[in-house]
């Protein structure tokens, strides 16, 4: 959802001159700038390494909901797939900035008994540890889906019906699709004052 906007928006910048995209299956979009790379084993990028070369930002937004897939796959998908394909980026370059979605609540010190907030907490620390030029990390609360598409579970779909009323409330309690991706954007290419972007700071 959120890659999917934040590619829209670069590909229409007049200050981003190429984007590569590393996807499983085709997007379906015809466009100049666009570099498309078909790639299914998240584990090992050595046959992609020269698409990884002369990059200046990387947008990572792999992620998959709690409960959707068992928890030896939601780690793998959360922390595996994120210090592979960081390890190999930094490999090949030198000057770039990272910038990782990952939720509210993230556990920097990985002990949390909450499956979510301790995996993407050793995310985080391993993508800081690398010392990417620029590393900025996006913690969003509930996203708010401003395109169609179907909830992964109940919650969400009680969460959509309900999120609008309740943010006039409690704004801090998440977030658009369109806010978030726009500020991931926008820090990503400009750069930003804060290494962790909380939730009320996306909005």
């Amino acid at each position: 959802m959120i890659g999917n906007l934040i590619l829209q928006e670069c590909l229409f910048r007049d200050d981003v001159e190429t984007v590569t995209t590393i996807t499983r299956k085709p997007l379906g979009i015809v466009n100049s700038k666009l570099k498309e790379i078909i790639h299914n084993d998240f584990m090992d990028f050595s046959k992609i390494e020269d698409s990884l070369k002369n990059q200046d930002v990387c947008y990572y937004c792999i992620g998959v909901y709690t409960g959707q897939v068992p928890i030896p796959e939601f780690k793998k998908i959360t922390v595996d797939y994120t210090k592979v394909f960081a390890s190999e980026l930094k490999k090949v370059n030198e000057k770039l900035t990272f910038c990782f979605l990952s939720g509210a609540g993230a556990d920097s010190s990985e002990k949390s008994k909450v499956l979510f907030a301790r995996e993407k907490g050793i995310a985080e620390n391993y993508l800081l540890s690398l010392n990417f030029f620029r590393t900025y990390i996006f913690r969003p609360g509930y996203i708010y889906p401003i395109t169609p598409r179907k909830e992964p579970n109940i919650a969400y779909k009680i969460m959509r019906l309900f999120y609008k009323p309740v943010a006039k409330i409690y704004p801090n309690i998440g977030v658009t699709s369109v806010q978030l991706a726009h500020k991931m954007t926008e820090v990503g290419l400009n750069g930003g004052s804060k290494v962790i972007y909380e939730n009320k700071d996306l909005i």
